[in-house]
């Protein structure tokens, strides 16, 4: 049961990081939340292992999503460049920040965050395209801002670099394009981060390497690799407004559980 549960989840997560560009956290880690309270792992860790495992997931992700994008031509490297030299700092100290707080802390924090991009999925909130993309340090400043936040709640980044794309009148396509390549930096970091940072913790169950949980990991990544290349694919083909939508809804129902049912 626990098998087709990773399974489903990294289909899912696959299929919107490839579509949205958002990397599939936001799907990846209440579900590993709930998994893991079945699991009767220990309370004090497993919001944690839930973030670490999503960023060591999106790993695989993205750069199945990021070959397809490729291939179609449509990932502006240059701007990863910049944006990733930020990242790279930004996502360790997100990791240090979510591991400085407590549980209960950090689930209202995501069920905050889910909330806010459950209004700008569902009401398709976005800043005007009022300017263009800033020079080698406001990327290097945005990527460092976009990679705290990433690993701070487990995600791929899109959620963040997309919105900060368009408003500096970047294409669409391109931006989400964009996003998902930006995820990979922030997922390996974050991973990594997450390895080194849970290393000695003895509450840890015997299959966790640090806050990694290694059996949701290898499930997740058997279906969520396929399913990042269709999304990809589907991203260049179909408008998305109502997908996005219904995933708002849910979205809602994410923070109201980590919201109203802390640890």
């Amino acid at each position: 049961m626990l098998l087709l549960t990773y399974l489903a989840v990294g289909a899912f997560a696959g299929l919107l990081a490839g579509l949205f560009g958002i990397g599939g956290g936001l799907v990846i880690v209440p579900v590993l939340v709930i998994t893991f309270e079945s699991l009767k792992f220990a309370p004090e860790v497993l919001t944690h292992m839930a973030v670490a495992t999503s960023l060591a997931s999106i790993v695989f992700t993205s750069i199945s999503s990021v070959r397809t994008h490729h291939q179609k031509g449509a990932v502006d490297w240059p701007i990863v460049k910049q944006l990733s030299i930020g990242i790279l700092l930004g996502a360790v100290l997100g990791v240090l920040t979510a591991d400085a707080l407590s549980a209960t802390a950090l689930q209202v924090v995501i069920g905050i965050f889910a909330l806010l991009m459950a209004a700008q999925m569902g009401l398709g909130l976005k800043p005007k395209p009022s300017r263009g993309l800033p020079g080698n340090t406001g990327l290097v400043s945005a990527g460092s801002g976009i990679g705290w936040a990433s690993a701070l709640f487990g995600i791929g980044g899109g959620s963040l670099t997309v919105p900060f794309l368009t408003w500096c009148n970047h294409p669409m396509q391109r931006s989400v394009a964009t996003a998902a390549a930006c995820g990979l930096p922030i997922a390996l970091v974050g991973a990594l981060t997450n390895v080194a940072v849970g290393w000695d913790n003895a509450l840890l169950p015997a299959q966790a390497i640090g806050y990694v949980y290694w059996p949701a990991l290898i499930g997740m990544v058997v279906t969520s690799v396929p399913f990042a290349q269709l999304g990809a694919k589907l991203a260049h083909r179909l408008s998305a407004e109502k997908l996005k939508k219904l995933f708002a809804i849910m979205l809602v129902v994410v923070a109201i559980k980590f919201l109203t049912a802390p640890l």
